[in-house]
């Protein structure tokens, strides 16, 4: 037997907030967005992971990106939700995805350069495909796994070989990048179900407030602004981080989840391809990072996987 929390669960419009549906183009529209806003948070963190450590940027980016949600929240939907015992416990699992999203990337961002963290999570549409066939079977699995191999082999060039590290360990920070992609394609499948009965915006801020309450302990852990003191931040650097909570966390992430309540995880996914692009290009113009062929072969690999993936599922539901 479920237990609710609330009152309503109506927008002020009167039309229930979980059930209404995106059309098709604005969902579309929504994700492109999402995966352009990325690209260039990519090389946000990169840059304020010089005035803080990484447990410190991502608190920081979700406390700044909680009160704008929430802001917006309470002023489209009255501040009214309704959560069952079992949706809480998913929104809590939910939570613990965009934890690893935000914090893994920043991690892994301290050992390697920001195109190649791009490139990395361009293999993110076949992660979310793969994973989203093997536990929804939305798509079949054979429709994905050879699309797959193609990008985790392009992701596993760009790991090991031929491109310029950003600290000692750089193979460590593309498995941590790698793993920050994985927890947001578990986060994209699961938060779909839910979206069925809780709006996205209710979804959005209450997962991130979960991953927000779990990071804070771990402050004690990595600090590098609190040591130096809140002066040692340059402007740039706190540029950077802003864009991290307007652009990256309240705008994409939210229009993210818009798109993939309209057209699917899947769907949504091999739209992420745009995000490397986006990194890549940015990396090199504003932090004067090279690429180079290894990078080039890489991304082609990841993206050839994402076509043949797409290529597959059309063929398989027309």
């Amino acid at each position: 037997m479920s237990v609710e929390y609330c009152l309503t669960s109506s927008g002020n419009d009167g039309i229930p907030v979980a059930m209404s549906q995106p059309s098709t183009t604005v969902a579309y529209g929504s994700v492109v967005l999402a995966a352009v806003l990325w690209g260039g948070s990519i090389v946000a963190q990169k840059m304020a992971l010089g005035s803080f450590s990484a447990v410190e940027a991502s608190v920081l980016r979700d406390i700044g990106g909680l009160v704008i949600l929430l802001a917006t929240w309470w002023s489209k939907e009255g501040g009214a939700i309704m959560i069952s015992r079992a949706d809480m416990g998913l929104l809590g699992l939910l939570g613990l995805g965009v934890l690893g999203n935000h914090l893994l990337i920043l991690m892994g961002l301290n050992y390697v350069s920001g195109a190649v963290g791009g490139v990395i999570i361009g293999s993110s549409p076949v992660v979310t495909a793969l994973l989203s066939a093997m536990l929804t079977r939305d798509v079949p699995l054979r429709a994905v796994w050879a699309g797959a191999l193609l990008s985790f082999a392009g992701v596993g060039l760009v790991s090991v070989a031929g491109f310029q590290a950003a600290g000692e360990q750089p193979l460590l920070g593309s498995t941590l990048v790698f793993l920050g992609v994985v927890s947001w394609a578990l986060y994209s499948i699961g938060s779909r179900a839910v979206m069925d009965r809780i709006s996205p915006l209710t979804v959005n801020w209450t997962t991130l407030m979960v991953a927000t309450v779990l990071q804070i302990p771990l402050l004690w852990t990595d600090q590098k602004m609190i040591h130096a003191g809140v002066g040692s931040v340059t402007t740039s650097d706190w540029l950077a981080l802003g864009y991290l909570i307007v652009f990256a966390t309240a705008v994409a992430q939210q229009a993210w989840l818009f798109g993939v309540k309209g057209i699917g995880p899947s769907r949504a996914s091999i739209l992420g391809n745009l995000t490397p692009v986006a990194a890549i290009g940015l990396s090199a113009l504003i932090l004067g990072e090279s690429v180079g062929l290894i990078e080039m072969i890489g991304i082609g690999l990841i993206l050839a996987g994402v076509w043949f993936v797409n290529r597959q599922a059309a063929e398989l539901n027309a």
